[in-house]
Protein backbone atom coordinates (compact mmCIF):
# COMPACT_ATOMS: atom_id res chain seq x y z
CA UNK A 1 0.00 0.00 0.00
CA UNK A 2 0.86 3.82 -0.73
CA UNK A 3 1.82 5.94 2.40
CA UNK A 4 2.05 9.12 0.40
CA UNK A 5 -0.47 10.59 -1.92
CA UNK A 6 -3.82 12.60 -2.10
CA UNK A 7 -7.20 10.71 -1.28
CA UNK A 8 -9.51 10.67 -3.98
CA UNK A 9 -13.60 10.38 -3.77
CA UNK A 10 -14.39 6.91 -6.00
CA UNK A 11 -18.13 6.23 -5.30
CA UNK A 12 -20.46 6.18 -2.99
CA UNK A 13 -20.94 3.37 -0.23
CA UNK A 14 -23.99 1.97 -2.04
CA UNK A 15 -22.55 1.88 -4.87
CA UNK A 16 -21.20 -1.73 -4.52
CA UNK A 17 -22.68 -4.66 -3.17
CA UNK A 18 -20.75 -7.52 -1.54
CA UNK A 19 -18.81 -9.09 -4.13
CA UNK A 20 -19.32 -6.53 -6.73
CA UNK A 21 -16.79 -4.39 -8.66
CA UNK A 22 -16.83 -0.92 -9.59
CA UNK A 23 -14.37 0.62 -12.13
CA UNK A 24 -12.79 3.72 -11.31
CA UNK A 25 -11.19 5.60 -13.43
CA UNK A 26 -8.77 8.87 -12.60
CA UNK A 27 -6.65 10.76 -14.93
CA UNK A 28 -5.16 8.49 -17.22
CA UNK A 29 -5.38 5.56 -14.83
CA UNK A 30 -7.76 2.76 -14.42
CA UNK A 31 -8.49 1.20 -10.59
CA UNK A 32 -11.31 -1.69 -9.93
CA UNK A 33 -12.83 -1.45 -6.24
CA UNK A 34 -14.16 -4.41 -4.74
CA UNK A 35 -17.01 -4.78 -1.80
CA UNK A 36 -15.75 -7.61 0.23
CA UNK A 37 -18.79 -9.93 1.73
CA UNK A 38 -17.76 -8.27 5.08
CA UNK A 39 -18.73 -4.80 4.39
CA UNK A 40 -14.82 -3.45 3.60
CA UNK A 41 -13.97 -2.43 0.17
CA UNK A 42 -10.17 -2.73 -1.54
CA UNK A 43 -8.87 -0.87 -4.73
CA UNK A 44 -6.40 -2.64 -6.90
CA UNK A 45 -5.10 -1.77 -10.44
CA UNK A 46 -7.50 -1.99 -12.71
CA UNK A 47 -6.28 -4.36 -15.65
CA UNK A 48 -4.91 -7.56 -15.57
CA UNK A 49 -0.97 -7.94 -16.04
CA UNK A 50 -1.65 -10.43 -18.27
CA UNK A 51 -2.81 -8.35 -21.56
CA UNK A 52 -4.75 -5.73 -19.73
CA UNK A 53 -8.11 -6.30 -19.89
CA UNK A 54 -10.26 -4.91 -16.90
CA UNK A 55 -10.85 -6.25 -14.12
CA UNK A 56 -14.18 -4.72 -13.28
CA UNK A 57 -15.89 -7.31 -15.93
CA UNK A 58 -14.32 -10.12 -13.84
CA UNK A 59 -15.72 -12.54 -11.10
CA UNK A 60 -14.89 -11.66 -7.13
CA UNK A 61 -15.50 -14.87 -4.80
CA UNK A 62 -13.58 -15.69 -1.61
CA UNK A 63 -11.11 -12.42 -1.57
CA UNK A 64 -10.14 -13.44 -5.57
CA UNK A 65 -11.38 -11.68 -8.75
CA UNK A 66 -10.81 -13.62 -11.63
CA UNK A 67 -9.58 -12.09 -15.08
CA UNK A 68 -12.88 -12.68 -17.61
CA UNK A 69 -10.62 -12.89 -20.34
CA UNK A 70 -8.06 -16.09 -19.52
CA UNK A 71 -9.14 -16.81 -16.08
CA UNK A 72 -5.47 -15.44 -14.62
CA UNK A 73 -6.76 -14.80 -10.37
CA UNK A 74 -5.80 -11.64 -8.04
CA UNK A 75 -6.12 -11.40 -4.33
CA UNK A 76 -8.12 -7.96 -4.29
CA UNK A 77 -7.15 -7.19 -1.05
CA UNK A 78 -3.62 -7.16 -1.76
CA UNK A 79 -3.15 -7.33 -5.59
CA UNK A 80 -1.12 -10.19 -5.46
CA UNK A 81 -1.39 -12.73 -8.19
CA UNK A 82 -2.57 -16.46 -7.90
CA UNK A 83 -3.57 -18.23 -11.11
CA UNK A 84 -2.09 -18.46 -14.21
CA UNK A 85 -1.27 -16.65 -17.03
CA UNK A 86 -1.39 -13.33 -14.40
CA UNK A 87 1.75 -13.59 -13.23
CA UNK A 88 3.04 -10.00 -11.96
CA UNK A 89 1.41 -8.77 -9.14
CA UNK A 90 -1.19 -5.78 -8.97
CA UNK A 91 -0.55 -2.93 -6.82
CA UNK A 92 -2.81 -2.52 -4.05
CA UNK A 93 -4.24 1.08 -2.61
CA UNK A 94 -5.30 2.55 0.43
CA UNK A 95 -9.11 3.08 1.09
CA UNK A 96 -11.58 4.59 3.59
CA UNK A 97 -14.90 5.56 4.07
CA UNK A 98 -16.16 9.09 5.21
CA UNK A 99 -19.75 10.20 4.83
CA UNK A 100 -20.84 7.41 3.05
CA UNK A 101 -17.83 7.94 0.21
CA UNK A 102 -15.25 5.69 -1.03
CA UNK A 103 -11.79 7.34 -1.16
CA UNK A 104 -8.78 5.55 -2.74
CA UNK A 105 -5.49 6.75 -1.58
CA UNK A 106 -3.53 7.85 -5.21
Amino acid sequence: MTSQGEWVAACAINALMPEETLRFDHGSRTFVIVRSPEGDYFAIDGHCSHEKVHLADGIVDGGIIECPKHFGTFDYRTGESRALPACVDLRSYEVKVENDTVFIKL
